[in-house]
């Protein structure tokens, strides 16, 4: 039930009207933004609705393909809804699927794993013109969210309009709740929540989070993480974890260059966090002195700021986007591109998940670095990721290692890189976690919303 339509609509209409009011400032940000290369230099009028690839003929007069638009805000949300979008193409042949994200960082990872019938488009920003100019111009049937995307312009506005919305792996964040629970917001998630036709819930504490925000019950469902089945796509298979040839390339030449020495990877580290990573890297090198650690910053600018650091200290240190070579004398490796991360993790045998080391961060997924035999840590800030660690967890106790601070992480990678057989434990164990839990997630969420959202379009006339 909605909490209160007056109330609702009262909240939606104050919504469009500041979003209307905002559009001129938002141009100049967007103009802004893309000076400052946070948005693509040629595709950012999408983020105002404004296509750039041509909407596909109908494929028999009178008709039109059936729609259905994929939509995520960042890199990891993208990257988890790829197995989705190549399992509904291969039952759903005749569907046409247009993809949507948010930042730049995912559009110029993800172009590159879709498939190449797949319409790739920077998502529209939720204000009302730009979500009347996509919706206008794509026609979608169904619209399916990647996690926590729940935009009153988008939602109201697509089901207005008869276009089914879906929710998946559905969550909601303690502080997103408090402040969806508020006087004033309370009735617009309420308004937005029964709009919805499925949501695909990942836990018991999201799908509670929703039901007392308004959602109704009977359109919760659970399915798994997605995350999960993120890796049978980007050339790699569950198992032996196949790569593709140009990765294969990349991994044998650096494995040349590292010439058999004990190696760690910190993964996804943000600003601040590589003065715990370093910090236990030169307490390492103490025992271990022909050590490397490869540091994967979150974001490439990052990498390069710490890489001239690191020389300005005389540290021996090599840039990944310079090609610069690894000799016996680099200590660290700094890794500043993009998209290389799942092929980093076949090299390394320890990976430190970072983004979890500071107050105020909220953990990456450790799913994929388990995935391919890593043993796999992570610091105590992991936010919604909790629910993954405590799954693997439970699967098998020793599948990742939650350490409380650096004092901790320093002697949980001096066990692992001085007992071979306490490292090689770990590893299996994150391998078995993650190949338990990965197990059917894609078919579950399909089924469901086959069933529940698409069925509807068989036998109609596109």
């Amino acid at each position: 039930m909605i909490m209160n339509t007056m109330a609702s609509r009262v909240a939606y209409g104050l919504y469009r009207a500041a979003g209307r009011a905002a559009e001129p400032a938002l141009h100049l940000l967007l103009r802004w933004r893309r000076l400052r290369g946070l948005e693509h230099p040629t595709r950012w009028p999408e983020r105002f609705g404004r296509p750039s690839s041509p909407r596909p003929l109908p494929p028999a007069p009178g008709g039109r393909p059936c729609v259905l638009w994929f939509h995520a805000v960042s890199l990891g949300e993208g990257l988890a809804s790829i197995p989705l979008i190549k399992h509904c193409l291969r039952h759903r042949p005749d569907f046409l699927v247009l993809m949507t994200t948010t930042t730049l960082s995912a559009f110029e990872v993800i172009k590159d794993q879709l498939p190449s019938c797949v319409i790739y488009q920077l998502a529209p920003l939720d204000s009302p013109m730009a979500m009347e100019n996509f919706l206008s111009y794509w026609k979608p049937d169904a619209v399916l969210l990647m996690e926590s995307e729940l935009w009153p312009n988008l939602i109201i506005s697509a089901a207005e309009r008869g276009i089914a919305v879906v929710l998946l792996n559905a969550r909601m964040s303690l502080k997103s709740f408090k402040r969806w629970s508020g006087l004033l917001a309370l009735p617009l998630i309420s308004l937005m929540l029964s709009k919805l036709s499925l949501i695909v819930s990942l836990n018991t504490v999201q799908a509670v989070r929703f039901q007392l925000l308004h959602a109704s019950p009977s359109i919760i469902h659970f399915a798994g993480d997605l995350k999960y089945g993120m890796l049978h796509t980007l050339s790699y298979a569950v198992g032996d974890l196949d790569v593709s040839e140009k990765d294969a390339r990349k991994i044998n030449n650096l494995q040349l260059q590292m010439n058999n020495r004990p190696i760690w990877m910190a993964a996804s580290v943000h600003k601040g966090e590589e003065e715990v990573m370093l910090w236990a890297h030169d307490e390492l090198i103490k025992i271990f002195p022909t050590l490397l650690m490869i540091l994967v910053t979150r974001h490439p600018q990052d990498g390069q700021k710490i890489a001239s650091e690191l020389k300005k200290q005389r540290v021996n240190v090599s840039l990944r986007s310079r090609s610069e070579v690894i000799f016996p004398s680099t200590s660290v490796y700094v890794v500043d591109t993009l998209g290389e991360l799942r092929m980093l993790y076949r090299v390394t045998p320890i990976a430190v998940i970072g983004g979890s080391f500071l107050p105020g961060l909220a953990g990456h997924n450790v799913s994929e670095a388990a995935a391919m035999g890593c043993a796999v840590l992570t610091g105590p800030h992991v936010g919604h990721f909790s629910h993954m660690l405590g799954e693997m967890r439970k699967s098998n106790v020793l599948s990742v290692s939650q350490v409380a601070g650096k004092i901790e992480l320093l002697e949980t990678l001096k066990l692992l890189l001085g007992d071979a057989k306490a490292l090689e434990d770990r590893q299996k164990a994150a391998k078995q976690a993650f190949s338990i839990m990965s197990n059917g997630v894609v078919g579950r969420v399909w089924n469901l919303v086959n069933t529940i959202v698409l069925e509807k379009f068989d036998g109609v006339a596109y």
